[in-house]
């Protein structure tokens, strides 16, 4: 299974994700979505689960929830938007990572890109995709594809979707 994996669009639809999401399983939106459009757009391309994140307006956040846990091939999976880093835990996340931890924990906010295991919580895979979005401090657009297999997070991609061709928008 493949999941693509993408934060703080801030309403920007990318015209690279379509390419960069092919053959994707399931994708989700680490928050700071922007907009119901970019959902849409996104769904067009598989199945997608989202969190809300600091500039989501009501519309947005009566929709999406502020966490989100799921199971994806054996997978524990946890989302959120503000999330800190492996050392740096936003307070509430340090808190819930000490009760409850899952194997992949993703978000977004910072606009950094980071991938890593984190060998104080069992390696524990640290996500943050970086902004797929034009707001913010990046100056480069990515978003991640992480490779399931046997109950396991197996490989991460890192996808620079301003090298990509654009393709049409859906």
């Amino acid at each position: 299974m493949i999941l693509g994996i993408l934060s703080d669009t801030h309403g920007f639809w990318h015209p690279a994700l379509p390419e960069a999401f092919t053959g994707v399983d399931l994708i989700l939106h680490a928050g700071d979505v922007g907009s119901l459009e970019v959902l849409h757009n996104l769904e067009t391309l598989a199945p997608v689960h989202a969190v809300y994140g600091n500039i989501d307006g009501p519309e947005l956040r009566q929709r999406l929830p502020a966490d989100l846990w799921l199971t994806v091939e054996g997978v524990r999976i946890w989302m959120t938007h503000i999330g800190g880093r492996p050392g740096r835990w936003a307070p509430r996340i340090a808190a819930r990572l000490r009760q409850q931890r899952p194997d992949v924990f993703i978000c977004g906010h910072s606009h950094i890109l980071r991938i890593e295991r984190v060998s104080a919580l069992n390696g524990m895979l640290y996500v943050n995709p970086g902004a797929a979005g034009r707001e913010g401090v990046h100056r480069v657009k990515t978003c991640v594809r992480l490779h399931l297999k046997e109950g396991r997070p197996r490989q991460a991609e890192v996808i620079h979707l301003d090298e990509i061709p654009a393709a049409s928008t859906p």
